[in-house]
């Protein structure tokens, strides 16, 4: 997968949602099925998906409870008119278990693949299988950008499920009216805050931030996400191309700054982890959970991307008048113009039967996505043939904001575009000594580039 992304890419992927859509249903743009197959009253929709009742499609991904509460709902309709049971597993050891099912012949019909590089990881195993045709015929609901990530070496294997904004900065509004607190919009601000913080809940034991990297097997892949920002905050768009590349290293100047930036703020004993403990207890401290304080008291702001909003607990609500709500985290430079970083999920197949086909067919359409984002919150669709009226929710609203900003500097998680051995192998592990056993920011460094391969 070609790593570095030219102006034109950048300002392509941040048009993923611009389009405007008229109503998707009338477009389900699905096949695989047999329109002869009679289907129940009501369900005109799905009858190009229909001769496979009886069928049931497995899918796996690192998708968990209460976010995967809405992944099944957003399916039932189809599920209850085709007959087609997609049985559903979410994994915190996904990225782990991924290659053990593969590699054992155990693999899933359908699984949910967040990192390009575990991707072409995949399909250098020979198991990963060609989309259908009309899976490949929706390409125009998605930027050729997007595309691109589902691509290896130019070949499209994964249809782009998801988009999130991981630029993003969790607070209680509540508790910012309290104390007199204003939304910071640039870095000097924002660290002015966590001292000011600091000072302020001392007497109470809180502490500005807090953070978790707990998550099983992919532990320590939060921790990513803050240094990717720190990088592309601090140098732009070209030195994280070439970090991604790895014609930056992980031990050259920019990257040891950008961590020294990091440990200023995120590693400060005084500032972290407030609710849970001190700084070592982020490695321990499930990223889940890691907001919990927020609501507390106890914790004033946690960096954490936009579906976040599902991990909080049942009943709180988000907004400017709600219980939690998020501020775009602004660069470390002003001279980096809105650096914005984002992830998504790609829907990768090892099986081609009819009834996986049609099941992919659907999730690659926009009927689908608008059915997902009709019972989810922090979820936006990658698919540009989405409705943007149906983002009512205001970490949504948020989200579409800045991924659609012509003018910003985008760049896809580089922890997910980095070769899976590193990126979700040395990287997450390093950054679990860093955080939990104190090693230093020049042997993580060495340790991560060891990892590359040659």
């Amino acid at each position: 997968m070609q790593m570095k992304r030219t102006s034109a890419a950048v300002a392509a992927v941040l048009a993923l949602t611009t389009a405007a859509a008229c109503s998707s249903s009338k477009k389900s743009g699905g096949s695989g099925g047999s329109k002869a197959a009679a289907l129940p009253a009501g369900c005109s929709a799905y009858q190009a998906y229909a001769g496979h009742k009886g069928s049931t499609v497995t899918m796996f991904g690192s998708i968990l409870s209460p976010e995967s509460d809405s992944l099944n709902k957003s399916w039932a309709e189809f599920s209850k008119c085709t007959g087609i049971t997609i049985k559903y597993t979410g994994s915190n050891t996904f990225e782990s278990d991924l290659p053990v099912k593969v590699n054992g012949g155990n693999a899933p019909n359908l699984a949910i693949i967040p990192q390009p590089g575990l991707l072409k990881q995949m399909v250098a195993t020979g198991s990963v299988k060609k989309p259908p045709k009309q899976t490949v015929a929706n390409e125009s609901a998605w930027t050729s950008v997007w595309k691109g990530y589902g691509s290896v070496n130019g070949t499209f294997y994964a249809a782009p499920m998801s988009a999130n904004m991981k630029t993003m900065v969790w607070y209680s509004p509540t508790f910012f009216k309290q104390h007199n607190y204003t939304v910071p919009t640039t870095w000097a601000d924002l660290m002015s805050l966590s001292a000011k913080m600091a000072t302020d809940m001392k007497a109470s034991g809180g502490k500005p931030w807090c953070g978790g990297i707990g998550s099983g097997t992919a532990s320590g892949w939060p921790a990513t996400d803050w240094l990717e920002e720190t990088v592309l905050g601090s140098f732009g768009g070209q030195v994280y191309d070439d970090w991604v590349a790895h014609k930056v290293k992980f031990s050259d100047p920019q990257i040891q700054q950008a961590m020294k930036t990091m440990q200023n703020w995120m590693l400060n004993p005084n500032w972290v982890n407030g609710g849970h403990g001190d700084v070592k207890t982020i490695a321990t401290t499930t990223f889940q959970n890691a907001g919990v304080p927020i609501l507390k008291n106890k914790c004033g702001m946690l960096q954490q991307a936009s579906f976040y909003e599902a991990q909080w607990p049942k009943g709180t609500k988000s907004g400017p008048d709600g219980d939690v709500m998020a501020f775009y985290l602004p660069p470390v430079s002003p001279s980096v113009k809105t650096p914005v970083e984002g992830g998504g999920e790609f829907v990768t197949a090892f099986s081609n039967s009819p009834a996986v086909q049609a099941v992919q067919n659907y999730l690659s359409t926009a009927a689908w996505a608008e059915s997902r984002i009709k019972v989810a919150h922090g979820w936006v669709s990658a698919n540009q043939k989405v409705d943007k009226s149906l983002y009512t929710d205001p970490i949504d609203q948020l989200s579409a904001k800045y991924l659609t900003d012509a003018n910003s500097t985008f760049r896809f998680d580089a922890s997910d575009l980095m070769p899976a051995a590193v990126g979700s192998g040395a990287e997450w592990k390093q950054m679990v000594a860093w955080f939990g056993q104190g090693k230093s920011a020049s042997a993580v460094a060495s340790a991560i580039d060891a990892a590359w391969p040659q």
